[in-house]
């Protein structure tokens, strides 16, 4: 899959390290907000091993509010510029916004992360756009309403059915407004509007979302699926966090979205070992 001038291919999971640069991200709030702990943080990732890092300046978390785009591009557009110029990795800026889309990429941004799937107002237009004209892909994220509701009351009749609904209509309509296929990437969406019961289901059946031949991205990490399940604090999920992802990856994960980039890419090169060996 291109990403820019950037080619990755998708013979085995990648890691991505998230990079909250929030005053309220339910796990890493507040620490990144400096630009210098944020490119500090990003040249760890890079040298444990991440092959993207994630940029994220408005907090999706359960009950969380929006935040005004200029406070987002105030918070994520320094960071995004300082790591670009340091250091050779894919950056995703994490986003719903369509300038903050635009700013991001201009700035080096090779990927688009939408917790929204581009139904805001425009977003799908900028980011159809920028894979046109930079060859900048997007991944979709499945989500039952919104963060500030989406844990209320999350109901389906059978979550991975209508995950799997929702990524046939997405594809379609982003397909349909100019993208290519593969320029397209896709993201079930653990913990946005699913209980305990929606996310394990989700986790078990992964191997149905590589029917599209799309990457797919699996973030688990930290959240409450592993710590309501284990009765763990968010300091203290990263046995889960290893063995979730590594569930996602023998199940045909693209993408593992992490906060503890070396313990998972420990996971990945045990699963390249085991898809090496005959």
């Amino acid at each position: 899959m291109e990403f820019g001038n950037k080619t990755v291919v998708f013979d085995g999971p990648k890691v991505m390290g998230i990079l909250n640069v929030t005053p309220d991200s339910f796990s890493d709030g507040g620490k990144y907000k400096d630009v210098n702990k944020a490119i500090d943080q990003a040249a760890e990732m890079v040298k444990k091993g991440a092959t993207f890092v994630d940029i994220g300046g408005e907090s999706t978390r359960p009950g969380a509010t929006e935040v005004l785009v200029d406070e987002e591009l105030n918070r994520v557009i320094p960071v995004i510029e300082a790591i670009h110029a340091r250091f050779d990795t894919i950056i995703s800026i994490d986003t719903s916004k369509p300038q903050v889309m635009l700013e991001a990429t201009a700035v080096g941004a090779r990927l688009i992360n939408d917790v929204r799937a581009l139904r805001l107002d425009g977003a799908l237009d900028v980011a159809t756009k920028l894979a046109k004209e930079k060859n900048i892909p997007s991944c979709i994220m499945h989500m039952q309403g919104s963060p500030l509701t989406m844990q209320n009351n999350p109901k389906y009749d059978s979550v991975v059915d209508e995950v799997l609904a929702f990524f046939r209509e997405r594809i379609d309509t982003l397909v349909d407004a100019g993208f290519k296929y593969k320029q397209i990437m896709i993201d079930p969406g653990f913990g946005f509007g699913k209980n305990l019961e929606d996310n394990y289901q989700l986790l078990k059946h992964f191997l149905q979302f590589t029917e599209f031949d799309l990457p797919v991205l699996a973030g688990m990490s930290r959240k409450r699926m592993i710590g309501n399940l284990l009765n763990k604090d968010v300091e203290n999920r990263l046995t889960g966090d290893i063995s979730t992802h590594t569930i996602a990856a023998l199940y045909g994960a693209s993408v593992l979205r992490v906060h503890d980039v070396e313990a998972i890419v420990d996971v990945v090169k045990i699963i390249d070992k085991i898809n090496s060996v005959s």
